[in-house]
Order: C-alpha cells, then sequence, then structure tokens
C-alpha cells in the first residue's frame, strides 16, 4: 500500500526563501535514485532527479517550485514505487522510508499532523472492525467508538484549517451515526455515504492518489448480499460512476481507465469489458481519443469467451486456391492462432516446437493457423517449407498488419486458442503455458 507524505506550507513567505527536501532511504542498498514529477490533474511533469548516497538525499526547493502535490519515484514499475508530495512553499521537509513502506517525518509539522490524523483513523478503522467480527451486541461499546470518531475526525478538521491537508481530511470523512442503529442498517448507510464529502472537481484531490484510492477501497471492499463476484463488481462501478458525475470529463477518464487497466490485469476481462461498453467508450469519443476507444475495443474483442476477429486467406483445397475465413475453417477440435515471424530468434525457437506437438496430437484435435508479420515475403516462403501441416497466412506490412492490429498484437510469437466454434478460450504468453493448457 502507497504512503502518502504532505509536505503542506500555509501561507507563501514573501521573501524567495529557498527550502530543502531530503529523504534517507533503507537498506541503502536497494535504492539508487529518485525522480521527481509535478502531478496536475491528467499529466506528469518531470521535474527533477538525484542520485542517492548511501541512500540519501537531499534537494533545492527554490520559487521555481510551485505549491501543489508532487511524485517522487524511488524505483521500478513507477506505478508502484512512489511517494506523492504536497508542497506549498514553506517547510523544509525531510523523511524516512524502508522497504515495509514506512513513512517517518523528521521535519514539516503538517505532514505530522496528516500522519497522526491517518494512524488515528486507522486505529478506530481497526476498533469498527474488530466489533464487527466479534459479532458483539454491546451497542454502548459501538456508540463509544462512534464518539471517538466523530471526535477525532471533527479535531483533525479544525487543526487542519488553512492547510492543503484539510482538503484530504474532510474529504476522508466517513459515515458516522448520530444515533444507534444496527450492524445492518450501520452498513447500508456507510455505504450510501460513502463519497458524501468526497469533491471530484477539486483539483487538489485530482492531483493525489485519493481519488483513485477512494473507488477502489469501495469497488473492491463493498459487497452486497447475493450478488456473485463480477456482478458486484458491476454494481458498485455504477454507484461510483454516479457519484463522480459532476466530475471533468478528463478526471472520469482518467479514473475509469485506471480501474479498466486493474480488473484487466487481475483477470476481470468481463468487469473490464463492463466499464468500457458502458462508460470509457463513449468518453472517450466525447474526447475524440481515437487511440483509446481502439486500445477498448481490441480488448473486447479478444478477451476470453468472444469470437475471435475474422479475417481472410488463402488455403489450397483439392490442388486449387480459394480464399476462405477464419470462422469457415472446420474440422479440428481446437484452432491455434500464433502470430510470428521468420525473423523474430523466439518464433524460430518455438514455432518448430509448436509443430512438433501438433503433429502428436490426435488427428482432428488441433490445426494451427500461423499468420507471419512480414517485411518481405522470400524469406518466409522458404521458412514455412519446414512446418508444412500449419495454415500459412502472409502478415503483409509486418506491424501494421491488419489481422495483427485487430488481435492487439505487439509482440511475437502470440498465441491464441480457439474451441470448435472461433471463440477464444485461452491466451498463452509463450509455448511452454500453451502446452500446459493442453496437459493440465
Amino acid at each position: 500500500m502507497k504512503r502518502i507524505i504532505f509536505l503542506i506550507a500555509i501561507i507563501p513567505n514573501i521573501f524567495f526563501a529557498q527550502h530543502t527536501l531530503k529523504g534517507t532511504f533503507t537498506p541503502a542498498e536497494d535504492f539508487k535514485a529518485i525522480l521527481l514529477y509535478k502531478i496536475e490533474p491528467s499529466k506528469l511533469n518531470y521535474i527533477d532527479n538525484a542520485m542517492l548516497k548511501d541512500g540519501s538525499f537531499e534537494m533545492k526547493l527554490d520559487t521555481t517550485f510551485k505549491p501543489g502535490m508532487y511524485k517522487l519515484i524511488y524505483a521500478l514499475p513507477e506505478n508502484e514505487h512512489f511517494i506523492d508530495i504536497i508542497y506549498n512553499g514553506k517547510e523544509d521537509i525531510e523523511f524516512t522510508f524502508n522497504l515495509n513502506d514506512n513513512v517517518v517525518y523528521k521535519s514539516s509539522k503538517e505532514n505530522k499532523l496528516m500522519a497522526s490524523y491517518m494512524h488515528s483513523m486507522a486505529m478506530i478503522q481497526q476498533s469498527l472492525s474488530n466489533f464487527f467480527s466479534q459479532k458483539s451486541e454491546d451497542y454502548q461499546a459501538l456508540e463509544s467508538i462512534f464518539k471517538t470518531q466523530r471526535e477525532t475526525q471533527t479535531n483533525f478538521e479544525g487543526a487542519a484549517i488553512g492547510t492543503i491537508a484539510l482538503h484530504f481530511i474532510e474529504a476522508n470523512r466517513f459515515y458516522i451515526p448520530e444515533k444507534q442503529e444496527d450492524v445492518k442498517t450501520y452498513m447500508n448507510n456507510l455505504e450510501t455515504h460513502f463519497f458524501d464529502h468526497v469533491d471530484f472537481k477539486n483539483e487538489v484531490l485530482q492531483s493525489s492518489n485519493f481519488l483513485s484510492e477512494r473507488m477502489f477501497n469501495y469497488i473492491f471492499r463493498l459487497s452486497h448480499f447475493g450478488l456473485d463476484e463480477v456482478s458486484n463488481f458491476k454494481k458498485n462501478i455504477d454507484v461510483f460512476y454516479k457519484a463522480m458525475n459532476e466530475a471533468p470529463l478528463n478526471i472520469k477518464s482518467n479514473l475509469l481507465l485506471e480501474l479498466w487497466e486493474r480488473m484487466g490485469k487481475d483477470g476481470f476481462e468481463e468487469v473490464a469489458n463492463y466499464i468500457a461498453d458502458s462508460y470509457l467508450i463513449d468518453i472517450a469519443k466525447l474526447q475524440n481519443n481515437k487511440e483509446l476507444v481502439y486500445k477498448l475495443t481490441t480488448f473486447r474483442n479478444i478477451s476470453i469467451g468472444h469470437k475471435a476477429p475474422d479475417f481472410s486467406f488463402e488455403i489450397k483445397e483439392n490442388n486449387t486456391n480459394v480464399i476462405k475465413k477464419l470462422s469457415e475453417l472446420q474440422g479440428a477440435e481446437n484452432y491455434i492462432i500464433v502470430f510470428w515471424s521468420s525473423t523474430c530468434a523466439h518464433c524460430l525457437h518455438e514455432v518448430p516446437e509448436l509443430h512438433d506437438f501438433v503433429k502428436k496430437q490426435e488427428e482432428g484435435k488441433l490445426k494451427v493457423i500461423a499468420i507471419g508479420l512480414e517485411g518481405e515475403a522470400n524469406n518466409w516462403k522458404d521458412t514455412i517449407t519446414k512446418f508444412p501441416d500449419f495454415i500459412h497466412v502472409f502478415g503483409e506490412g509486418k506491424w501494421e498488419n491488419v489481422i495483427g492490429d485487430d488481435y492487439g498484437v505487439t509482440a511475437t510469437p502470440t498465441y491464441f486458442i480457439l474451441n470448435k466454434d472461433k471463440k477464444i478460450i485461452a491466451r498463452p504468453d509463450d509455448f511452454i503455458a500453451l502446452k500446459t493448457f493442453y496437459e493440465k
């Protein structure tokens, strides 16, 4: 889980004071450099970088460092190893960070305030979790927890007046009952009021991880009785989209795209396609973002369970060349589409293995359509003679080939396994994964 460093100053100094940002990472040998970006609602602007010496760095924050949110990246991949920083031009900042994602502030009063708030809220949430998991009926104890939550939230909001931290503290306010209510009623109200204090038009929130984290917390953690996992996700997505109704189009697009990518990565292709078909494609069209429309549409078209994109090719039947479509092929239990190239070293290793593997199968079990993404035909024509059992298709234009584009191919070899109805049933990463699919 990412930790956010809030580096805040209240009033810009009338003098052009220079401040410093210092950080110490442990263990030192695991960290080499940091990159600093200014976060805007729709993009990251590169600002500076620093090499670490014995795990530490120091960066001068002069007047060119404008107030706002910054992203400090300390390792790859960038979307997993970063610290978000809010800087407002007044304080020196110093922190320590370790591989357990623990951030400790050595300076910056308001960062300490924010850290204290987050710690206090975590303790209260843990108390609530313990109460509900134990199925306790001690409602006096529950009211005491709610009283502490209410007072803590109010006190921190008061302490943060005039600071950037206040934007996050106020937006983080959860539903707190004013009177006694049973667990079911409380959970329903918690869900209903989850986004009550979140202003999707707030540029401070837009320039942070807050909105996306709030989105993920709602969609992945709130469950509805009687719904399966996929249906639960879809219901939560609908509620979330309604909650951000007044958000600018670019914010809607950014958040939904992040959610779409997460669902695709986690294997929830049906949910990813629901996001695209219900909301994201329409938004992309309004933005005239043809690249995103293509990306979303292609992902849907090659998702598990979808019919494979159709294409035509020349094949010899009864010593006569005829034009066939993929959808017209018959006689095999499964079809394997492999995108390869006669100039690709990995392909020249895996494709012969695939050919040998298919030859060992029962007749009628597998048929391979090998699409060579090529810049020219001569080498391809020589190479395919080694694989006489395949249906060979010349993919003219290599990476500009229409069939490759329809299948979203960005590397070779790329495999698709289809059933007899030409529906995609697997997308193995390599030949070993393909072989495992049939041997499991």
